[in-house]
């Protein structure tokens, strides 16, 4: 498996991937992740196995450990701060589900957060993934202020020691 920053060509596979994985409501548009990419291609990271695109993990870095509803939308480019990345997506494609994919990739995350001098990684979550994001070493921060797509998330925070 290598781990990359993500370019424009990988578009309609993280695409394809958001759509599967997410209701329609909960997706990321196609505009949104191409702003994404552009943006932020230091804090968007490919997996890819056998030239596919297996899955990603992204989020631009904010100043505060809050992720907020508008990031899912548009981003600033990066600033060389050592703030917290905000992943507003963490998607493994369907056939590389069960293999160890987004654990590797949030290791990977952890990595580029060390190599900034940052100070963390936030993200929210559904309560039924409270316990895979413990696991990987983020703490559960309680019912987030977050209301995207109408649905109820919890806030994760992993710190940087």
């Amino acid at each position: 498996m290598l781990i990359r920053q993500a370019t424009t060509e990988d578009l309609d596979e993280v695409l394809a991937i958001e759509e599967s994985n997410f209701s329609a409501a909960e997706a990321m548009s196609r505009e949104a992740i191409d702003n994404h990419i552009r943006k932020i291609p230091d804090t968007f990271l490919i997996a890819e196995i056998d030239g596919a695109v297996a899955g990603y993990i992204e989020g631009p870095v904010v100043a505060e450990a809050l992720l907020t509803d508008d990031l899912f939308l548009d981003v600033a480019p990066n600033q060389p701060v050592a703030g917290f990345v905000a992943v507003t997506s963490l998607s493994i494609h369907p056939d590389f589900k069960g293999q160890g994919i987004g654990t590797a990739l949030l290791a990977a995350m952890k990595d580029v957060v060390a190599a900034r001098q940052g100070k963390g990684i936030v993200l929210t979550c559904h309560d039924y993934l409270i316990a895979y994001y413990e696991m990987n070493g983020f703490v559960d921060q309680g019912e987030s202020a977050s209301t995207y797509a109408n649905e109820v998330w919890y806030d994760m925070l992993w710190l940087n020691a």
